[in-house]
């Protein structure tokens, strides 16, 4: 007999929702096969079977909130072989992930507060203010409880208790809403940007780019890039390296607050926005700073095919330093970004539109494009904000000076 145990997911993941079973009581698994499927906050993660067997009981429903180190179903005994090899790709993160099983269900008596991913600064100061690390919402999307999210938790107006009330009776539906119950990752991302709201001094700025000699330059190297490259060349790359290049000149733009400190990265992840049918995922292009523009328009591609197929893994979305966001591909006009996590800049894209503008003394029809970029006023300035615009429009207007500096 054996049982199938939630694994350790990752350093900040405690829990996840089984999305999907694979596999039915009276149903034969071999070793090595997929059984579930778990949602967590970022990712989705397919657990396999270590015994080959019959399943004998699921001990958990789809739908249900399961821990690391919880036994989720029972395996007994029964034929059968090793699965075949699934594409290694797919088969790597899910088994890198069973070995910590035994671990995770070591920790289990462990204390929520002691499960809790915390700054050794931040833990300091929840002790001696009396404070239980697990009650505190931090701001990181990656759950870790940093020294400014103690002190918010400390400050936060307490709401005075009242006496239990009859709840209201249900009302009766008469069909003129329909009701469903929000995702795991839905409710993240509705937590995670109330709390970035709450906890930054967050403005925008805006600029307009010209997309004349960008789109010229594209239509004239788009056939020769695909051919050379395998991947088609978008606006996506020549913004990115515009930014790894003003973040180079702007540096506090490429920066997060730990405490009283200002942490400057000295990498270049750039997080790109990705929409799927489960809601917005931002996946990291690491080291764009060292990537050309088809290592970028190729990882760019990969990252939103394993997003849309709920392939990302743990690692794709993490350590990312800064974000581009692209609403123009649905068509917006104009927005205001919201901060990803704890970095301090996000860019935002918009749609290309022609309209007229003054050209020296002539008024002339050009495709424009609206750029705003939002960042926490505690870190960056003005002079900075507007200056790390003004560089990103300039080198997109320029696109041979992005060219020539990569």
């Amino acid at each position: 007999m054996a049982e199938i145990i939630v694994p350790e997911l990752a350093e900040s993941i405690t829990e996840g929702t089984v999305s999907r079973w694979l596999k039915q009581p009276g149903e034969a698994v071999e070793r090595g096969e997929f059984i579930v499927e778990l949602e967590t906050d970022k990712v989705n993660v397919e657990i396999i079977s270590e015994e080959a067997g019959t399943v004998q009981e699921l001990l958990a429903e789809e739908g249900d909130t399961v821990e690391v180190g919880q036994v989720i179903a029972i395996v007994g005994e029964g034929s059968g072989a090793p699965a075949a090899s699934a594409p290694e790709a797919e088969a790597q993160p899910v088994k890198e992930n069973v070995p910590a099983a035994a671990e995770a269900t070591a920790t289990t008596t462990t204390t929520t507060d002691d499960r809790t991913l915390a700054s050794p600064a931040a833990r300091k100061l929840a002790r001696e203010k009396g404070i239980d690390l697990a009650a505190i919402n931090p701001v990181d999307p990656m759950g870790r409880v940093k020294v400014q999210d103690v002190e918010a938790h400390a400050t936060a107006p307490k709401v005075p208790a009242t006496p239990a009330q009859a709840a209201p009776e249900p009302q009766a539906d008469d069909g003129r809403v329909t009701r469903e119950k929000m995702t795991r990752r839905r409710q993240t991302i509705a937590k995670r940007l109330l709390e970035v709201k709450q906890s930054t001094a967050m403005l925008t700025t805006f600029n307009e780019i010209d997309m004349t000699n960008v789109m010229a330059l594209r239509s004239r190297k788009k056939d020769e890039f695909f051919e050379k490259n395998d991947v088609r060349l978008g606006f996506m790359s020549f913004f990115t390296k515009a930014v790894v290049a003003a973040l180079k000149k702007y540096p506090y733009v490429n920066a997060e607050i730990d405490g009283d400190e200002i942490v400057l990265k000295n990498y270049y992840d750039i997080g790109i926005a990705v929409s799927t049918d489960g809601g917005l995922v931002v996946p990291n292009v690491v080291d764009a700073d060292r990537k050309n523009f088809a290592e970028i328009e190729g990882s760019i591609r990969e990252l939103a095919i394993k997003a849309r197929d709920n392939k990302l893994t743990i690692a794709d979305m993490t350590g990312g330093s800064f974000t581009i966001t692209n609403g123009g591909v649905f068509g917006s006009l104009m927005s205001t970004p919201i901060l990803n996590g704890t970095q301090v800049g996000i860019l935002g894209m918009h749609t290309i539109q022609r309209r007229p503008v003054a050209v020296g003394d002539n008024i002339e029809i050009r495709p424009m494009m609206y750029v705003a970029l939002s960042y926490d006023h505690r870190v960056i300035d003005g002079k900075d904000s507007v200056g790390f615009l003004k560089m990103v429009k300039d080198l997109i207007e320029n696109p041979e000076d992005l060219l020539l500096g990569s």
